[in-house]
């Protein structure tokens, strides 16, 4: 299946450390081969990119790797295909406009039987079971509200439709108005949160290593939320099945609770 990388920080961050070692899961560490995708928010602007080649070989991927893109949430996908063909339309993350704002959607996993009736715009441009399950989520909170609820209410709203999707198959995903990042796990999720006083950190999937004590601040914080744990020398915390966790300022603001299972 596929894996996940998302980032939520209280001040500008780039995800270059991340992502490098992200990016050797599609054809080093990991055969998640059929194509990859990431997205940036900048207040209410985005920066979308996708690619239907390996991350690992893909020349806009080595442009993310050396550029350094600050923003406060972050979402990146490596695909390994279940449904629908490799190609540019089926590359995650998803984006649509809901209330003014953009929404990022990524999901890993593999949905059967899910056939939901798409009653408004929101419809699929490709053929994967992850943007329908996506245009389903948008029409079902445009449903349910009528202008841009509270965070809190939100988080509601997206447990009800994860428990309702989840019975179809693996469903994790990460999703994201520029304001928090949601994330939600029937099997593998994790997430750290960095923060003063910072230390150096080694990935696991790369011979690479950042003092983040040199680049940041005593007032940033950042949490990071992956598939598996990008670095062997980092707590990283493993979701609760089931759970809609979201996370505010680059800290965990809502779901489950601090003695989950640690990594």
């Amino acid at each position: 299946m596929c894996q996940l990388l998302g980032m939520n920080c209280n001040t500008p961050t780039d995800v270059r450390f991340s992502f490098s070692g992200f990016a050797q899961r599609a054809g080093n560490t990991g055969d998640h081969t059929d194509g990859w995708g990431i997205a940036f928010f900048e207040d209410k602007g985005l920066r979308h990119f996708v690619d239907h080649e390996r991350a690992i070989d893909s020349p806009i991927a080595e442009l993310i790797r050396r550029y350094p893109i600050k923003s406060k949430n972050v979402i990146a996908h490596i695909r390994k295909a279940t449904q629908g063909v490799v190609s540019l339309q089926n590359c995650h993350p998803f984006v649509r406009e809901l209330w003014g704002r953009n929404w990022v959607f990524a999901h890993n996993g593999d949905l059967k039987n899910f056939a939901p009736k798409l009653h408004t715009h929101f419809r699929p441009v490709g053929s994967t079971d992850s943007e329908l399950a996506f245009c389903w989520i948008m029409q079902e909170l445009w449903k349910s509200h009528a202008g841009v609820p509270s965070i809190e209410e939100l988080t509601l709203t997206l447990q009800e439709l994860a428990r309702r999707i989840a019975p179809h198959g693996t469903f994790n995903f990460l999703l994201s108005n520029g304001e928090a990042l949601w994330s939600h796990a029937t099997t593998n999720l994790f997430y750290t949160e960095r923060q003063y006083p910072f230390a150096a950190a080694q990935l696991a999937d790369e011979d690479l290593s950042v003092d983040f004590s040199t680049e940041t601040t005593p007032n940033d914080k950042v949490a990071v939320v992956v598939t598996a744990p990008l670095t062997n020398n980092e707590t990283w915390i493993q979701f609760e099945p089931g759970v809609v966790n979201v996370f505010v300022d680059g800290r965990l603001y809502l779901g489950q609770k601090p003695s989950s299972k640690q990594q």
